[in-house]
């Protein structure tokens, strides 16, 4: 199937870091997010990475123009769905959130459009069995920042057919990006390996064994890790590091998920990482 448009739903961290690659690469892109000031947002966003690319000289201005020039902002996602090859829900990890824009875009697409989710955690089955196309749903799990990861988790539902998974493998491959084959199991592979070692670290803190800056300049010079668990959490979203945890302790039942209670707590009190200015750390100067 060649593929020609796509449809990016959410104009969020990764929304608009999905759009920006799929533009940068010749794709005509529809950008959709609920309101039109949260699509500006992204879009404004997507403009300061270009920049960041044209000055370390990975691209020059008039391709800079170009992406944006592929990149159409929409409010109508039914309408953005009727035209689209390829729609790529982005949008916060919130199952009922995700199933309610798989029935609207499965009933507005094209018969031939594959769906996919940028889900890091949620089932791909789950998702596919509430639409009448479940052999043409599956998981393009990107990782944040998605302009320079190269890594894209490619998630295969239960009835997910062989010819979509070898046409997002070979998209995925045409954005400059090395493509992973997963089955679809809670996690998948790199937040079930991930996150428990992300609330290991914040148990260290509740336990008083040290401080979040001791903890991350370990795993930093000890496991020559770039960044700590504890500051890769607040850059990830605290609140979204507890939704995951949710769905490997729910999904697989074992104990050794479930969310350290300081981990609620911070999230109940609205420190979440970088996005709210505290999380393990401050970020208001």
């Amino acid at each position: 199937m060649q593929i020609k448009k796509v449809l990016v739903v959410g104009a969020g961290t990764m929304g608009n870091g999905i759009a920006h690659v799929f533009a940068q690469y010749g794709y005509s892109v529809l950008l959709h997010d609920v309101k039109e000031e949260f699509i500006q947002k992204g879009l404004q966003t997507i403009r300061g990475n270009l920049d960041r690319q044209v000055k370390k000289s990975l691209l020059t201005e008039d391709q800079k123009s170009q992406t944006l020039a592929r990149i159409v902002p929409t409010t109508d996602l039914a309408r953005a769905a009727s035209g689209a090859d390829v729609v790529v829900e982005a949008v916060t990890e919130d199952r009922a959130i995700k199933q309610s824009i798989f029935k609207t875009i499965d009933q507005a697409a094209p018969p031939h459009a594959i769906l996919a989710s940028n889900t890091s955690s949620i089932s791909i089955t789950e998702l596919a069995a509430i639409t009448g196309r479940p052999s043409n749903v599956i998981g393009m799990h990107f990782m944040n920042p998605v302009p320079v990861m190269k890594l894209v988790e490619v998630i295969r539902g239960l009835a997910t057919s062989g010819e979509t998974m070898n046409t997002i493998l070979q998209l995925t491959k045409s954005l400059d990006k090395t493509p992973v084959e997963v089955n679809d199991y809670p996690g998948f592979i790199a937040n079930r390996i991930l996150l428990p070692m992300i609330n290991e670290a914040v148990y260290c803190v509740m336990e008083g064994v040290a401080t979040p800056e001791a903890i991350d300049t370990v795993m930093k010079l000890g496991m020559n890790h770039p960044m700590g668990p504890l500051t890769l959490a607040d850059f990830i979203g605290l609140d979204v590091c507890l939704a995951i945890l949710n769905v490997l302790h729910e999904g697989l039942g074992d104990d050794k998920y479930r969310p350290c209670p300081l981990l609620k707590k911070m999230v109940s009190a609205g420190h979440l990482g970088r996005k709210s200015g505290r999380g393990f750390y401050s970020y208001t100067s």
